[in-house]
């Protein structure tokens, strides 16, 4: 156990570092690219790559999202069940949510493979794989992040105690 502590806080570390250069790049990128744009000095790239910037940080930010288990967890239909039943729908649930990832990431590194070597229109030094790999890594990286979480999903079916829902702990922490 001690050993999925330390990989799951070394992806969420690196996860939230990924989010933080990601928001902080397209931040400074738009704001640029505004201020270039009313100076009379566009940049016709930087929307173009900010795009690209915003899925990546999407796709991250749902296997961080996955980590803290703040992502599709469907606590309340768990806590609802009869305690027989709960670990059943933790395996099904988790069944579910790792073959769509799995699945998203096949197709996104067939994405990949064909359209790899296209350049994108603004920027011709930019690959479409690169653009596009986010996809298939952070699909991978969120089948890590549930794999990670189940046994504290499974833990929470067993004892019948409510789970953990990270919505209800933020809405409870703020009244």
């Amino acid at each position: 156990m001690r050993s999925v502590r330390l990989v799951r806080r070394g992806l969420e570390l690196a996860l939230v570092s990924t989010g933080i250069v990601l928001l902080f790049a397209i931040a400074v990128l738009v704001a640029t690219g505004v201020i270039l744009r009313k100076l009379g000095a566009p940049i016709g790239w930087y929307d173009e790559v900010a795009g690209v910037l915003l899925a990546w940080l999407t796709w991250y930010g749902a296997a961080l999202a996955a980590l803290e288990r703040a992502h599709l967890g469907m606590p309340d239909l768990v806590a609802l069940a009869p305690a027989g039943w709960r670990v059943g729908l933790v395996l099904l649930r988790a069944l579910l949510v790792c073959g769509a990832m799995a699945a998203i990431a096949w197709f996104g590194w067939q994405v990949v493979a064909i359209l790899g070597d296209e350049k994108l229109v603004t920027v011709p030094w930019l690959t479409v794989g690169v653009a596009q790999s986010a996809i298939p890594i952070a699909a991978l990286l969120f089948v890590l992040a549930e794999v990670l979480t189940l046994p504290e999903r499974l833990a929470e079916a067993r004892s019948c105690a409510p789970a953990r829902d990270p919505e209800r702990v933020l809405l409870e922490g703020a009244r």
